[in-house]
């Protein structure tokens, strides 16, 4: 590529980075959370398995958006959201904080990290409620807090595994990810999250009778697929979630009332998922919070070298 076209091409890519992470992230991307100390490998370190899923972006947003519809389908957790949450008022602040938890639990330094989970588990400590049989409920339970974090992880899995092309994991890799997440999930205060295929595939079989739409359910796959600030993001988030449809069981599809056929989830949804998420690839292969992240987690090695 010559110079002449190598800095429009540039400019294009620096602007479409700044458009997703305002979109995802918001405008303060907190680079100090992962850009030190030198030598701390977060959580999980730069080697590891979630750090290769997690730095997907169409597989993380994709996979995400499908989490949110997923775990709707839970009654309590639904609950809890529409009664606490401001999703309704404030979507995009909503996303922006489920963003920041997800990049910072992953990519961050031990210090944010810690800082993020201890935050959220203060929030949890003031979430209590009734549920429609009058029960009552918490958000630190531990069995609620393992689903919303399974439901998730399983998620962005899935949504890695599809687009992520030659990337993909293989089936032990799928396992050493399940594995290696429980980890978020238990400092969370969850319990019982599987940590393999094979455990997760009976987990959902044995929740899979709790699970049911209801009205809040049926709002935020509205909300997730009206969502957006502009015509261009209203049109990228519709191409997501249609997408994101495509990774839910078909038994979530039909509590859901979405009626997508299997040939256009196929052969028109996913193409269009994959066509935009290779562009968002390319874009945030120039991601500033994956380069501090990585620079954070690699000096040791280079200052041992």
């Amino acid at each position: 590529m010559t110079d002449g076209w190598r800095r429009p091409v540039e400019a294009l890519r620096r602007r479409l980075l700044r458009e997703i992470n305002a979109t995802v992230h918001g405008a303060d991307l907190h680079l100090e959370r992962y850009d030190r100390p030198p030598g701390d490998p977060g959580l999980f370190g730069a080697s590891s398995v979630v750090w290769r899923v997690h730095e997907h972006p169409a597989g993380m947003l994709v996979g995400g958006f499908a989490a949110l519809m997923l775990q709707s389908l839970h009654p309590v957790a639904m609950r809890a959201v529409a009664e606490h949450s401001d999703f309704r008022t404030d979507p995009t602040g909503r996303l922006h904080r489920t963003a920041r938890f997800v990049s910072t639990t992953t990519l961050g330094s031990s210090a944010a990290a810690e800082a993020a989970i201890a935050e959220v588990r203060r929030i949890h400590r003031f979430v209590r409620g009734f549920d429609a049989a009058g029960r009552p409920y918490r958000a630190d339970d531990p069995e609620l807090l393992c689903w919303v974090h399974t439901a998730e992880v399983s998620c962005f899995l899935l949504g890695h595994q599809v687009f992520a092309g030659r990337g993909r994991l293989s089936g032990d890799e799928c396992d050493a990810y399940l594995a290696q997440v429980v980890l978020i999930g238990e400092l969370l205060g969850a319990d019982g999250i599987p940590g393999s295929r094979a455990a997760l595939a009976e987990y959902l079989a044995r929740v899979r009778g709790e699970l049911r739409s209801g009205p809040e359910s049926l709002e935020v796959v509205a909300l997730l697929r009206g969502f957006g600030r502009t015509r261009r993001e209203r049109l990228a988030v519709r191409i997501l979630t249609n997408a994101a449809v495509g990774l839910l069981p078909g038994w979530a599809r039909t509590e859901l009332g979405i009626r997508r056929s299997w040939a256009v989830r196929r052969l028109w949804d996913r193409p269009q998922a994959r066509l935009l998420g290779a562009v968002m690839v390319w874009a945030c292969g120039l991601s500033p919070i994956r380069a501090a992240a990585h620079a954070r987690a690699n000096a040791g090695a280079r200052t041992a070298g």
